[in-house]
């Protein structure tokens, strides 16, 4: 246990609070209170886990767990169907870890964490390249992204927890874990960066062009996390790490909040206004939470061409907040709901607009102290002050002109499912069918030509072979009675001749000598 692992454990325990303390009032059955407890309690091994053993173990149960909360509505085919891509998805990526866990045992003799940025090469290079195709592929960045638009189909409860504490930022937990590994490699620390970058840019697009608003959400949270992937390139750890905390309370209200609308003709007040809080959060308002930790990320971002595609998704991601928070102005008229919900829905806006003290210069200090990071960056007050007007500026007028831009490009989540379809499902079906014709036409043929062949071989001596064999053993059994018979005919039990058959045999053996010794 350490600084960053006690962080997300408490984060993690909050917002699990919070969320099964929301659903006690869905009736929900004991299975997915269970399913839910063992999702979370695969998360807590994950982040505290010290070795890769340990870590797959619970990176293996939260997808397992993931597939089953996704697809909880299982008479539903359409929610089955996005639990299977999004659990293949997951698993195709989840290949990396497994793979990097075999090369730190070639190459790092050991599979604890903090030995694998001292393997050998060029096994260290390949253990990265495990990881970061793990970590990519579990946190919904780019290209594996689409999946989180299909894990849309679980109950609200679900998302608000598989994309605030669990799972999905389970990617960036442990490339933040692993910084020095990446840090060693250095190809490693510059594909992250640049990865986590794009997905914010790109899938901040994507939330911008979406009318659904768990779409909406779903394509978010890609973006914000790819802000603590690029802190985990940069070496930025308080910060990102500040942003995933911040990032947990604002996610798992929003999405609450966007449950109680889904399930109901009309909102309680408080849930509007706790809904409004969470947006302008997650526009980077000041001096809501999101500000301060986004600045914090980009403040250890170094080279200026990825800062500048950085600090574009940070002004995206205060559109789609702002596209969001029309949605609180248009509710309709207040209805019921229960105070269980509503206290959680309260404690966690209070979190979303306070975490933003974690960028205060005492705190901040003890924060990286906390987490180990003491060469993280502090924002500058002209950075902080740029961005939050930005931001303000943004949402004021997505606000005032009563919609946003919607790239119709970027609609279909980038086409990215397609493209997997085309690129990797299609042929790894059209393969899978020619490996079956293959099998039973050859393979299978060989087997049964085989077997024809030694019908075909009996049948034959059958017919022919066995005629004659058999024929060849009556001959034999014919003429081994006849010389039966003629051994028969001087047994005739008179003693006389008994003694004329020894003459006669003697004088032939006398004969024989004689002509011998001649």
């Amino acid at each position: 246990m350490d600084g960053l692992s006690a962080v997300l454990l408490v984060t993690l325990a909050v917002v699990l609070a919070a969320v099964l303390a929301y659903s006690a009032r869905e009736g929900y059955g004991p299975r997915f209170f269970v399913l839910m407890l063992l999702f979370a309690a695969a998360m807590a091994v994950t982040v505290t886990a010290s070795d890769l053993l340990l870590l797959l173990m619970g990176w293996e149960v939260m997808g397992a767990m993931s597939y089953a909360l996704i697809g909880y509505a299982w008479q539903d085919a359409a929610r089955v169907r996005a639990a299977d891509t999004a659990f293949l998805t997951t698993r195709a990526a989840d290949l990396g870890l497994y793979a990097a866990a075999g090369f730190a045992v070639a190459g790092a003799h050991s599979l604890r964490l903090d030995a694998l940025a001292h393997a050998d090469a060029p096994w260290r290079d390949l253990i990265a390249a495990g990881v970061v195709v793990s970590a990519l592929g579990k946190s919904a960045q780019l290209p594996f992204s689409f999946w989180l638009s299909k894990a849309m189909a679980g109950p609200s409860p679900v998302s608000a927890l598989l994309h605030s504490a669990t799972m999905v930022v389970a990617g960036a937990y442990l490339l933040m874990r692993l910084h020095p590994l990446l840090d060693a490699t250095g190809w490693a620390s510059t594909l992250v960066s640049w990865a986590g970058a794009l997905t914010a840019l790109l899938m901040g697009a994507v939330a911008l062009a979406q009318r659904d608003l768990k779409q909406l959400l779903a394509a978010s949270t890609c973006a914000q996390i790819g802000f603590m992937v690029l802190a985990a390139g940069a070496g930025t750890v308080g910060g990102g790490t500040a942003h995933l905390v911040a990032h947990a309370a604002v996610k798992s209200l929003l999405f609450l909040c966007a449950g109680v609308w889904l399930t109901r003709d009309g909102s309680h007040r408080l849930v509007d206004v706790a809904f409004g809080a969470g947006a302008l959060a997650l526009a980077g308002v000041p001096p809501l939470a999101l500000w301060v930790t986004k600045d914090e990320v980009l403040a250890g971002v170094g080279d200026p061409a990825l800062l500048a595609v950085a600090f574009a998704a940070s002004v995206l991601s205060a559109a789609y907040a702002g596209k969001a928070l029309l949605r609180v102005l248009r509710a309709v008229a207040s209805s019921p709901v229960a105070l269980s919900q509503r206290v959680p829905l309260a404690g966690l806006a209070v979190a979303a607009c306070g975490l933003g003290a974690l960028g205060l210069p005492g705190v901040a200090g003890e924060w990286r102290r906390l987490l180990g990071a003491t060469g993280d960056f502090t924002p500058d007050v002209w950075t902080l002050v740029l961005s939050g007007v930005l931001a303000v500026v943004t949402v004021g007028t997505v606000v005032l002109a009563r919609r946003a831009p919607e790239p119709g490009w970027a609609l279909d989540w980038l086409l990215l499912e397609r493209a997997a379809t085309a690129g990797v499902v299609r042929p790894v079906l059209a393969l899978a069918r020619a490996l079956d014709r293959f099998d039973d036409r050859v393979v299978d043929g060989a087997v049964r030509g085989v077997a024809r062949a030694g019908r075909g071989t009996a049948a034959l001596a059958g017919r022919r072979v066995e005629i004659r064999v058999d024929g060849a053993v009556g001959l034999t059994a014919r003429a081994a009675r006849w010389l039966a018979a003629l051994a028969r005919r001087p047994q005739t039990g008179q003693l006389h001749l008994y003694y004329a058959q020894a003459a006669v045999v003697l004088a032939v053996l006398v004969a024989v000598a004689v002509l011998a010794a001649g």
